[in-house]
């Protein structure tokens, strides 16, 4: 994975600290042509993976890039789906028959609609499940998506609920049909790692908040930074600025100094910002600040009995 990852927070007017910032952000981003020219800014200080929702904007996003392959031929997506308010709206407007045939795949509807059919009929949580993760991947047709995440708020849902098998379900399918890595958004990191290592999924991709101030970290800062220590994950780190309540260079200082980060995932809405924290990143996080806070795993960090895991060294990525 690369060392930096451009969101798309501030695409769709979120901010978690300033309901005014975020105002302002949606109302910037409402051109099409805005949301290009900052990508293009990431991709020309060389962020060239975006990680993204599949909002009905992102669509557009990517028909754009396949329109000009010689643009961005180094251009990665990686989606996070779902879209939450997308299927609220769809079900509101167009109630669920609807919504269904509005995600429906185009290329076989007729068999995706008797599958999803026959999976509610039956209450097959995978067949609905791979069927909606079709549908949202319809929109990367012909992009290079090497991990596909599962956003939090069905993330966290499923963890709330117990419901974990679906995260085996989402794994495999995005392995053998898209030829991608899982990754997994959560708001609560360490029961997350608990729940995958039941599952046996291995190494797993985790984004979660990740900052100084242990803004938005449920289960408070110190289990975080056990996790960070001791499990075998690959942390990517969101929130790192904390919605602006830490200081860049403080903020970038602090999680280039902790283990186990693979990735920053950051959003930013000029060239200036960006090259700015790409270029904190560069004199922060180097080989010797990961070699002296990388620890090798004890018990997990987990309440269960100690597990045979091996030592994840991270390699910080040149460029970015």
């Amino acid at each position: 994975m690369e060392r930096l990852l451009f969101g798309d927070n501030q695409f769709f007017g979120i901010n978690h600290m300033s309901e005014e910032k975020a105002r302002a952000q949606a109302l910037r981003f409402q051109a099409l042509e805005a949301v290009i020219e900052a990508l293009d800014a990431a991709y020309d200080e060389g962020v060239r993976t975006f990680m993204c929702t599949t909002h009905a904007r992102i669509a557009s996003v990517c028909d754009h890039v396949r329109a000009n392959p010689e643009r961005y031929p180094e251009l990665t997506f990686y989606p996070g789906m779902p879209y939450a308010h997308k299927y609220a709206n769809a079900v509101t407007e167009s109630g669920l028959l609807g919504a269904l045939r509005r995600f429906l795949p185009d290329e076989g509807l007729l068999d995706a609609a008797m599958r999803s059919g026959t999976s509610i009929a039956k209450k097959d949580i995978e067949g609905v499940t791979t069927l909606l993760i079709d549908a949202e991947m319809r929109m990367f047709h012909g992009l290079r998506t090497p991990v596909i995440f599962l956003q939090n708020v069905v993330v966290d849902l499923l963890l709330g609920l117990g419901l974990t098998d679906a995260f085996r379900i989402f794994a495999e399918h995005v392995a053998a049909s898209y030829g991608a890595e899982p990754g997994f958004i959560t708001m609560n990191m360490p029961a997350l790692l608990d729940a995958l290592e039941e599952l046996q999924i291995p190494n797993p991709i985790v984004c979660s908040n990740i900052n100084k101030l242990g803004f938005r970290m449920s289960g408070g800062i110190a289990r975080y930074e056990r996790a960070l220590r001791e499990r075998e994950f690959r942390a990517v780190a969101m929130s790192v600025f904390a919605s602006g309540a830490i200081p860049a260079e403080e903020a970038i200082e602090w999680v280039c100094t902790q283990p186990n980060i693979e990735s920053i995932v950051f959003g930013a809405s000029s060239r200036a910002n960006i090259r700015s924290t790409r270029d904190l990143v560069a004199r922060h996080w180097t080989p010797a600040s990961q070699a002296s806070s990388t620890a090798p795993p004890r018990n997990g960090g987990s309440d269960r009995p100690a597990s045979n895991r091996t030592t994840h060294s991270v390699a910080a990525v040149s460029g970015g």
